[in-house]
């Protein structure tokens, strides 16, 4: 690569173009200092957000002398503050980025320029680098593995990082993302939701890095481990309703079916009924089974109108101009 090129893929494709960066921060006053000087280095064109969400320490005053635009945020949770970001920002790119120094602000330029290309979601990709080897967390590595290959699976997909927190986005799905979860999940919650409405979404490898020394990782393995798992299902259940409708109904039937072979069986022999609650439940789950497989179709075309309309407002918010 010569030096004309390298001087070409380091700046912003469109030097008019607004760009926010949007940092979430819960008591990071060890490397909030770092990142804004690292962005505001790498993008001197955009505007940096710090969004802090109840610290107690020197967060937001080392924040404000870097030079960021400093927004408290008093709902606790990242989720919250992600909300709160897209709701209160307006730019054509924004740039979203943890504030623990964990990922490469030299990568955000080529996000930028791939949102300007017209990709709706771009996500910095850990998993395909150096997060595995960096990552002291053993069981945030096996986490990270099973959550990307159910998803993948479920929604026909290869995204490589689903819970990654480096990502830039358009403004159109900035201002059409319902933003519902209230924690860490929230990643995880954003990737699904790409997914289902079928965006333009790029990955672009980057290089992770651990948290330097001091600084302590708000993550809480069990704790929100479960709250991304219970996240994946239930938007499993609003986005993809009938199969798991229909997979819920197949259990219960064939539940039900077999307790109803023994039923069946002593009547064929003898004229008789004698385990009557044994037929009851079993009815019950055949029953059930069938009104699972109903509610599959009817949420199934409520699904299908949610993306009808989703793809009316990304639209709408594509085309119209905004301050």
């Amino acid at each position: 690569m010569t030096e004309s090129d390298q001087k070409a893929v380091t700046v912003v494709s469109n030097p008019q173009a607004r760009v926010a960066v949007l940092v979430p921060c819960y008591n990071e006053e060890v490397t909030i200092g770092k990142v804004v000087r690292d962005f505001r280095r790498v993008l001197p064109q955009a505007t940096v957000y710090v969004f802090d969400n109840n610290s107690t320490d020197r967060t937001a005053q080392i924040a404000t002398a870097e030079g960021a635009v400093v927004v408290k945020e008093p709902r606790q949770g990242k989720g919250h503050v992600v909300r709160a970001m897209f709701n209160q920002v307006d730019a054509d790119v924004y740039v979203m980025v943890d504030g623990d120094d964990t990922y490469p602000a030299e990568a955000a330029v080529g996000m930028v320029n791939k949102i300007l290309e017209g990709y709706d979601m771009v996500v910095g990709d850990r998993l395909s680098s150096t997060y595995f080897q960096e990552n002291k967390r053993p069981f945030h590595n096996t986490g990270n593995r099973m959550v990307r290959a159910f998803i993948n699976w479920f929604f026909s997909a290869n995204i490589h990082d689903i819970m990654t927190g480096y990502r830039a986005f358009s403004y159109s799905f900035a201002k059409t993302y319902p933003c519902l979860s209230r924690g860490f999940e929230i990643e995880t919650e954003m990737t699904i939701y790409a997914l289902d409405k079928d965006v333009r979404i790029y990955e672009t490898p980057i290089q992770y890095r651990d948290r330097p020394e001091g600084s302590e990782s708000k993550l809480n393995t069990v704790g929100d481990g479960v709250k991304v798992l219970g996240t994946i299902f239930s938007m499993i259940r609003q986005y993809k309703p009938m199969p798991f409708f229909n997979v819920l109904g197949i259990i219960f039937a064939v539940v039900g079916v077999i307790l109803l072979i023994p039923v069946f069986s002593t009547y064929t022999q003898t004229g008789l009924v004698p385990r009557f609650p044994t037929l009851f439940v079993a009815m019950i789950l055949i029953l059930l089974a069938c009104l699972m497989f109903i509610a599959g179709v009817i949420l199934d075309t409520q699904a299908r109108q949610n993306r009808r309309d989703y793809v009316v407002n990304e639209n709408r918010f594509a085309h119209c101009p905004h301050d």
